[in-house]
């Protein structure tokens, strides 16, 4: 029903706001940094948005940047201006633009004439130099491209998800086709199972099963299909959601940006965080953002998925209503909106999408 698809819609782009901001003042802190700081203000495990009430020298050793209140809860009135969030504005404006066959080079263009330079990060931005220099897809995603594999694409995909309800396949073949441009590899395959667990999301409430529908559009002898069953391995053995961030951090240094901003780190911790979440919107930001590594991003995508797998009816206002219903982005579409009514024009793109054959 068209109301139920309004409901899980606006699910994942509240879900996506609120973990992405509730990562977003840790992010670039390590995980001992993390703890630290929410010890000294009584706050571990986390378990709501952070708080600018901490001990100076803390906040200092912390790396902490206790200057824009705005990210900490005794100042926040909107979902700020985040990449995570201007993704998934620009995946809906292209969308709009170009409809279901849009191709990599549109995304390409898109890029050019939408978003400045300076709003992309690591291989957003080599792509975008590439692009400019007239090097265009799938050249442009590895020419001298070191970033081909980091967590950008991965962050792009959930707005193919949105408008594929139920359509993990389709989901995740859009998801190709916009990574293509700036990633190769694990670092496309991370946004093409992003993509599928959100599509798998308007129809499974377990997250094991969402996990498991999104691997299957993924190569069986990738890395990162690899890392996550992993996962799911160790979920199944019995073991803690520590013990599993143990096993993770022996393959993946967060004291190195390359482990730090990799797919497959990320992604084995947004899986974890949806298996020993539960389900419970709550314990899967947060297990999201706690242990370190790209929190805002880790947030943000966990936050999609559960928001998705929920619907907003059964979002808690303690983590929505902060956000008075309001994005900015750097978009040039959409630089202050309702995140309702954002909500609204993805369902309705997705109905206005939808392939012939569902």
């Amino acid at each position: 029903p068209e109301e139920v698809l309004q409901d899980k819609i606006l699910g994942g782009w509240l879900g996506r706001c609120c973990g992405c901001l509730l990562g977003k003042p840790f992010e670039g802190r390590k995980s001992r940094q993390i703890e630290k700081f929410l010890r000294s203000q009584n706050r571990w495990p986390l378990a709501r948005y952070a708080s600018l009430q901490a001990p100076a020298e803390i906040a200092a050793e912390c790396g902490m940047n206790l200057s824009n209140p705005s990210l900490y809860e005794e100042g926040i009135n909107a979902m700020v201006e985040d990449d995570d969030t201007n993704y998934t504005a620009a995946g809906l404006a292209l969308l709009r633009q170009r409809g279901a066959a849009f191709t990599p080079e549109d995304v390409a263009a898109f890029w050019l004439s939408n978003i400045p330079v300076f709003r992309v990060c690591t291989a957003e931005r080599a792509a975008y130099r590439n692009l400019v220099a007239c090097i265009p897809p799938p050249t442009s995603a590895c020419f001298r491209n070191p970033y081909r594999e980091w967590i950008g694409a991965q962050i792009r995909a959930d707005i193919y998800g949105y408008v594929n309800p139920s359509n993990p396949v389709r989901a995740a073949e859009f998801a190709w086709r916009d990574a293509s441009i700036s990633h190769v590899k694990n670092g496309i395959y991370g946004a093409m199972w992003v993509a599928a667990m959100i599509a798998a999301a308007f129809v499974l409430d377990d997250p094991e099963a969402v996990i498991r529908a999104g691997l299957s559009q993924v190569p069986q002898n990738s890395r990162l299909f690899e890392a996550i069953a992993g996962i799911l391995a160790i979920r199944h053995g019995g073991a803690t959601h520590e013990q599993a961030l143990e096993t993770l951090r022996k393959k993946w240094n967060e004291e190195q940006p390359h482990a730090w901003c990799h797919t497959i780190s990320n992604a084995s911790i947004v899986a974890a965080a949806l298996l020993w979440g539960g389900g419970d919107f709550e314990a899967t930001i947060c297990l999201a953002v706690m242990p370190g590594f790209d929190t805002d991003c880790n947030g943000a995508t966990a936050g999609s998925i559960a928001g998705v797998m929920l619907g907003a009816g059964r979002l808690p206002s303690k983590w929505t209503a902060p956000l008075r219903d309001t994005l900015y982005t750097g978009v040039a579409a959409y630089p202050k909106v309702a995140i309702s009514e954002m909500a609204r024009e993805t369902a309705a793109l997705a109905i206005a999408l939808r392939a012939p054959s569902a």
